[in-house]
């Protein structure tokens, strides 16, 4: 086959005092990186605790320039449906085919703000993703992510609607980095979000280190403030 495929696994644990280290979620993922220079990641997330529960599942693909193409969307909360979407990006507007119990069926399109930086999907291994694909020149560096995204919940928890999100995010260096699935060579961020982004609600600061090549893989990160909740690549097949 002419592409080339990553594959793995992320455990999301608690750092809550009365749950700390427990298990409370997981992840799969798998990046397809064709011949022509266009990806698409697959991701599946379960996340168990807090309650309600959230179950999603992810396709996502970018084109050669590193700009989203399409993205499906299809998310169970509390074990029940939610709903289900489509988004697609034409280069200057952004469309999307929604349905879900609470929203029936919905169509959406907007002028898209840019230069675009990517569709925020929710799963962690996009998280990294799109920072590591980012053009980085020095440490301290800070840069705006402009994103639409399907959901401005914090868990990606409500039914997919067009959410317009500007994030910062922090070049914080290179670092040897230890997780479950082996040791690499590591590029450290950090996201942050004073309330002013778009999501719903400040978000705490979430630190992340991603492996310091082209595949930008998520190896561990993790979320303070309310959330207390820690990320870690538990197996990776490439």
């Amino acid at each position: 086959m002419k592409h080339r495929v990553v594959e793995g696994r992320l455990v999301y644990t608690s750092k809550k005092p009365e749950r700390l280290d427990e298990v409370r979620g997981y992840e799969t993922f798998m990046f397809t990186h064709h011949s022509d220079g266009k990806v698409t990641m697959r991701a599946h997330c379960e996340i168990d605790e807090p309650e309600p529960t959230v179950m999603r599942d992810i396709i996502y693909s970018i084109d050669e320039h590193g700009q989203p193409m399409d993205l499906h969307v299809r998310l169970t909360v509390g074990d029940a449906f939610m709903g289900t979407g489509w988004m697609r990006f034409d280069g200057k507007t952004i469309e999307c085919e929604s349905y879900g119990p609470s929203i029936g069926r919905l169509s959406q399109q907007v002028i898209a703000e840019l230069p675009l930086d990517g569709f925020g999907t929710h799963p962690i291994v996009s998280d990294g993703y799109m920072l590591g694909s980012h053009n980085w020149t020095h440490v301290g560096q800070r840069h705006k992510f402009n994103c639409y995204l399907p959901s401005p919940d914090h868990r990606g928890a409500t039914p997919p609607m067009i959410a317009h999100v500007k994030i910062d995010g922090i070049y914080l260096g290179q670092e040897e980095v230890t997780v479950k699935a082996g040791t690499f060579a590591a590029r450290h961020f950090q996201f942050v979000d004073p309330g002013d982004s778009g999501m719903a609600g400040e978000h705490p600061p979430y630190d992340l280190w991603i492996t310091d090549d082209a595949d930008c893989i998520f190896l561990k990160g993790g979320v303070g403030g309310y959330m207390m909740t820690w990320y870690e690549l538990v197996e990776l097949r490439r």
